[in-house]
């Protein structure tokens, strides 16, 4: 006995690959599929339309079909409301949740598609049917451990809709659509080139500009550059680790880096004692803002975000040395001031950082622009398997990277829309 349901899939369908990607779906899960209406769009801003009915020898095979389609975007014809189940206890969801995407997301409630807020991937997707600001119904992402008795958590995938990106319709640059894909033979300056000019022009248009750094940075000699874009006002929120800012703080106290000069590559006698010392000093000034104010701090990244008011998030690990005071050591709060950053970030640079690129990448939309860099492609490329398609990778040397990145934002800002005041004059 057969079974089958009729979908339905719409927009820029044809040129962005979903068509190929849902009848691929189909024949690889073992399931057949009958087109029953194809519109095609006829020019640039038309959208495509096609309705079919999609074929299984169970309903087992059938429903894994659908759930690929649907991560497609594509919806069930004649959909019913969204089905919610209210949550057993705290940090319990019911048996059949549904799982977020990281693409933007729609839910049907009482007959009216609803955006859903604070998109992620790997959430639960809660409703409240009286939470909106008019008193309307309200649907938003949560993670799990905050879950609470009551909520109302939707369930499987009926009344929920996806939108996974699309092909721009004027090309996209280093952005467009789904660049995904690691290679070190990309033209590198072109490609900083389209990346600088898309953090002016966020800047310009107000967005905000998330840098997401490991301590190679530091190392590579490229923490002067990093700072000039932190004091030209080019970054508003730093995410990174203890061993970042460590080093950075180690820079400015002893003008090393892991006990090297970054300059000569020399190790000074007792050089490897800096990393710890340095963190010494600082809980012995009260933390990073302080050791700046009193003068024990005068240059680098950490001091520039103090002095730019730049959002700071320093996640902890278990291999951390100190660790610096300012450092999150809850794992938990760590991810939630991070997902605050994530949530904020209209463009995010990923520098030489392997476990806080895909922290982050856990926590952003497939809508924001990403770019991730470094020297290994398997960092670029675990990235990109977790789900951060829309991320641009670049396999090059950050020391490399970063100041030519600096050089093309600061140095051709005569050209960019922010106007005199500079891009944070927003920001008043």
């Amino acid at each position: 006995m057969s079974h089958s349901r009729t979908v339905e899939i719409e927009g820029h369908i044809i040129d962005s690959g979903t068509m190929q990607r849902c009848f691929g779906a189909v024949m690889d899960l073992g399931g057949s599929f009958d087109v029953e209406q194809f519109d095609v769009g006829t020019h640039e801003e038309a959208e495509s339309y096609c309705r079919m009915t999609v074929s299984a020898d169970d309903r087992e095979t059938l429903q894994a079909i659908l759930h690929e389609l649907h991560q497609n975007g594509a919806v069930l014809e004649n959909p019913t409301d969204v089905d919610l189940v209210a949550a057993p206890a705290d940090q319990v969801v019911p048996p059949d949740f549904y799982s977020t995407t990281n693409h933007p997301t729609e839910v049907l409630y009482d007959g009216e598609w609803i955006e859903v807020e604070r998109i992620e991937m790997d959430c639960a997707l809660i409703v409240e049917p009286e939470g909106g600001p008019d008193g309307g119904p309200r649907a938003y992402t949560k993670v799990l451990n905050a879950v609470e008795e009551g909520d109302l958590v939707a369930t499987d995938q009926s009344g929920i809709r996806v939108r996974p990106p699309e092909r721009p319709r004027s090309g996209g640059g280093a952005f467009g659509f789904m660049q995904g894909g690691v290679s070190s033979e990309r033209p590198s300056e072109s490609t900083i080139r389209e990346v600088a000019e898309a953090v002016r022009e966020v800047k310009a248009d107000g967005g905000n500009v998330l840098v997401v750094a490991g301590p190679a940075v530091i190392h590579s000699g490229a923490g002067d550059a990093l700072a000039d874009l932190v004091a030209g006002g080019y970054v508003d929120a730093l995410s990174a680790g203890n061993g970042f800012a460590t080093h950075d703080l180690e820079r400015s106290l002893y003008g090393t880096s892991l006990g090297m000069d970054v300059e000569t590559l020399e190790h000074p006698r007792k050089g490897h004692k800096h990393h710890i010392w340095t963190i010494s000093e600082i809980i012995r000034a009260g933390g990073i803002e302080a050791a700046v104010e009193d003068g024990i701090v005068t240059e680098g990244v950490m001091y520039e975000c103090v002095k730019h008011d730049v959002d700071t998030v320093l996640a902890g690990s278990i291999r951390d040395d100190g660790p610096l005071p300012d450092t999150i050591t809850d794992a938990v709060a760590a991810q939630d001031a991070i997902r605050e950053q994530a949530h904020e970030a209209d463009i995010v640079l990923m520098l030489a950082t392997l476990l806080h690129s895909v922290a982050v990448g856990n926590c952003l939309p497939s809508t924001t622009k990403t770019v991730c860099v470094d020297i290994n492609p398997a960092t670029v490329t675990q990235l990109l398997d977790r789900g951060s398609a829309q991320a641009v990778g670049m396999v090059t040397d950050i020391g490399t990277f970063v100041p030519t990145l600096t050089e093309f934002v600061l140095g051709e800002g005569e050209t960019t829309a922010v106007d005199d005041a500079g891009p944070h004059a927003h920001d008043d």
